[in-house]
């Protein structure tokens, strides 16, 4: 069974969507035990840093994910989900992140004829023998919404990178943390692959 946090943040729902196509388990949840008892946990979400973070907190889930990753089971942040596993954010100054992985999370950069959010698909630069693109072609297309991104200080953690007015690390996994900027459940086949990967580490 595969645990979704429940931290009253958007896209809970369609990331289950997407895994029930994929004919796996899943349960949207905020409950201790059930998280911890899970086989693998994913945090997805969209919406603002510092509201998140204060919900995290508000519902002792902080504490709850750092047990997960620390359990070793396979544990994948999602868009929002990746930010918040890093230290810091620009856009809510003063709130501490998980500080699972290191680095920060950066706006991006104002660039003329390109909007801001970042939304629609981008072609990925995928690092070889990344285990969440196992079977995904390098340059593959992924949808992204986003305003700002994840600069990661370890840059062997990038397991996947996309430009879009700056160099972003669209995705990172170290041990048994896995994160993507973009959103694999909105990504079509290319997405569903790379939750399946997930659900088969």
């Amino acid at each position: 069974m595969t645990a979704i946090i429940d931290y009253d943040a958007g896209n809970l729902r369609s990331v289950a969507k997407a895994l029930e196509a994929l004919g796996a388990d899943s349960e949207v949840t905020r409950d201790r035990e059930r998280i911890l008892k899970a086989d693998r946990v994913i945090l997805p979400g969209v919406g603002s840093f510092g509201d998140a973070m204060e919900k995290l907190n508000q519902y002792g889930l902080t504490d709850v994910i750092r047990e997960a990753v620390d359990s070793g089971k396979p544990f994948l942040g999602i868009c929002l989900g990746l930010q918040l596993l890093f230290e810091s954010s620009v856009e809510s100054p003063g709130t501490p992140g998980l500080g699972i992985l290191p680095g920060e999370i950066l706006r991006i950069p104002d660039c003329p004829g390109l909007k801001i959010p970042h939304m629609g698909w981008n072609s990925l630069s995928i690092k070889p023998g990344a285990k969440l693109f196992q079977g995904v072609e390098n340059g593959a297309y992924v949808y992204f919404v986003h305003s700002y991104y994840c600069k990661a200080r370890d840059e062997s953690i990038v397991a996947a990178s996309t430009e879009y007015s700056t160099h972003i690390h669209a995705s990172v996994e170290k041990d048994n943390v896995f994160a993507c900027q973009f959103h694999p459940e909105k990504s079509s086949g290319v997405g569903l692959r790379i939750l399946k990967n997930f659900l088969e580490l």
